[in-house]
């Protein structure tokens, strides 16, 4: 049928919205909605075959269909991470601990206290996240903001906007979203003086730099990539030392952050929150939703006189976060009050970092044995590596074991396209001809969805 041909028969609006096929989403949306979708369709499928698309009629009744699905059906839902990717971005990085999720359902369901005291009157709303802070981490006072970038951009313009700022030329990095320090630094008003090589740099760098001009030394830690070899840092204590003698304030921007020493259980040592307030830095801040297990947030911990500072910009109202992420991260938190033992246990991020290898075989043997003897598809258990992913110690990998499956019947490329429709969906990723599942970041029972929605997917 001619293109020309094609326009003439394409059906009108009205006739659509009395399709059988769209009966069932006037029980979910206004009439007056759906004729706007049906409407914005119909112009985009004439816009389409004027192009030269080659399409059916049938085909513009079925994109309504998909859209109204897409606009009625959950975006952000729950999901099964088998991507071997502890934080992984796209999955929403650090899966809650128990309590944490009680905490947010709390102050979910109705009110709920966020910046009022005993008395009725407003109060603080950083004071719980504050005592929590000085205790765990050491540092004078804490506050919050709504991601660890925004935490680096008001701590700049709170202390050195319109002056120099001397960072270290192998610290200028980039992260995920193309977020780089030089340019967070100038949309903070601060003046980036940059010092040293990509590979070395010295305290007399930094110290021949300082002028009058100078407000603030920065060290930001390379979270997500290593420079080995023919090297030199500065340490912390050095460069603490350097800014007393010049009354300098002292950032240290940890990116990640831990609170505790993953070195003591087989991991690579990630620098420790509690060791920058040893070791004097003024000012530090890091994200509450990787290695801490948080909610998206950046946490600024530090000397109480700059804490106040910073709390009090004008920037920082844009910034600051709500009562869901303020919830979340007490009760992060207040895992860290207890003593390790617990925190392993009760931590979800740090319990799957530290998930046994035999735990994780068992769970893939556990699938395949659900799969009901299922002759569609070639299945291996085999071992391999996990990432950790996020920022945090992403250049190293942890061992685990996937489960290997290649259909008989269908590309691979449906059956993962399947699971990752399902309910709820599930991410696996595919090399060559075989769909990979690491079991390392599949949560306990998760096995038994798998198995089952494999089973269905398999069967029809």
């Amino acid at each position: 049928m001619a293109r020309e041909d094609i326009l003439r028969t394409i059906p009108s609006v009205e006739h659509l919205l009395n399709s059988p096929d769209l009966k069932i989403f006037f029980e979910r949306m206004d009439r007056n909605y759906i004729t706007t979708v049906v409407r914005y369709e119909v112009e985009e499928f004439r816009k389409r075959l004027t192009d030269g698309e080659e399409m059916s009629p049938q085909q513009l009744l079925k994109n309504i269909v998909n859209e109204l699905n897409e606009l009625t059906t959950p975006y952000f839902t729950y999901a099964i991470n088998g991507l071997g990717i502890v934080l992984h971005t796209g999955l929403g990085r650090a899966p809650f601990s128990r309590k944490v999720v009680e905490a947010l359902n709390s102050v979910a369901i109705g009110y709920s206290r966020l910046q009022i005291d005993e008395e009725g009157r407003r109060a603080d709303r950083y004071k719980k996240i504050s005592k929590l802070l000085k205790i765990i981490t050491g540092a004078e006072a804490g506050m919050i903001v709504n991601n660890n970038a925004a935490a680096t951009l008001l701590i700049l313009n709170t202390v050195a906007c319109g002056k120099e700022v001397i960072v270290s030329r192998g610290q200028l990095i980039e992260i995920g979203g193309s977020f780089r320090i030089p340019e967070v630094m100038a949309q903070s008003g601060a003046i980036l003086h940059e010092v040293g090589t990509t590979n070395r740099t010295h305290l007399r760098d930094y110290e021949s730099a300082i002028s009058e001009k100078t407000a603030a030394i920065m060290r930001v830690h390379q979270s997500n990539y290593r420079i080995s070899g023919f090297t030199k840092d500065v340490p912390l204590e050095e460069l603490v030392e350097l800014g007393r003698k010049y009354n300098l304030v002292v950032i240290d921007d940890l990116g990640s952050g831990a609170l505790i020493d993953f070195s003591k259980y087989g991991l690579p040592k990630e620098p420790l929150v509690q060791e920058s307030v040893e070791r004097g830095a003024d000012i530090v801040c890091f994200s509450g939703d990787k290695l801490i297990g948080g909610p998206q947030c950046g946490i600024i911990i530090g000397r109480k006189e700059y804490i106040e500072k910073i709390k009090k910009n004008p920037l920082n109202r844009a910034l600051r976060c709500d009562k869901l992420t303020s919830a979340a991260l007490e009760a992060t938190l207040c895992l860290f009050l207890k003593n390790e033992e617990q925190i392993i246990k009760e931590h979800s991020v740090i319990s799957i970092l530290l998930k046994p290898l035999d735990l994780i075989k068992r769970q893939a043997k556990n699938c395949v044995r659900a799969l009901n003897k299922q002759d569609k598809i070639k299945w291996t258990i085999r071992e391999s590596v996990s990432e950790i992913g996020g920022g945090s110690l992403s250049t190293e990998e942890l061992p685990t074991y996937v489960l290997e499956i290649r259909p008989k019947n269908i590309p691979v490329e449906r059956l993962a396209r399947e699971l990752r429709l399902y309910q709820p969906p599930i991410f696996g990723r595919i090399e060559k001809d075989t769909l990979i599942l690491d079991f390392r970041t599949v949560l306990k029972g998760e096995e038994k969805i798998i198995a089952r929605a494999l089973n269905e997917i398999l069967r029809d």
